[in-house]
């Protein structure tokens, strides 16, 4: 009963993600390819860590 209140830790960094591949885009249709790349590195690094988190609990 109590686990209802417990915060979700994945679905904050995958808004995070998602916010950050958004702004990739934009700045990739505006010709910044140093900022696309960027928050693209940015957005891989916290997919990392969601995909560590989903690994630790399905163990």
């Amino acid at each position: 009963m109590l686990s209802l209140f417990k915060s979700n830790p994945t679905k904050k960094l995958e808004k995070r993600y998602s916010e950050l591949l958004e702004q990739a885009m934009q700045a990739q249709r505006k010709g910044d390819i140093r900022t696309y790349s960027m928050l693209t590195a940015e957005a891989e690094e916290v997919h990392e860590q969601i995909k560590a988190i989903d690994a630790q609990k399905s163990q």
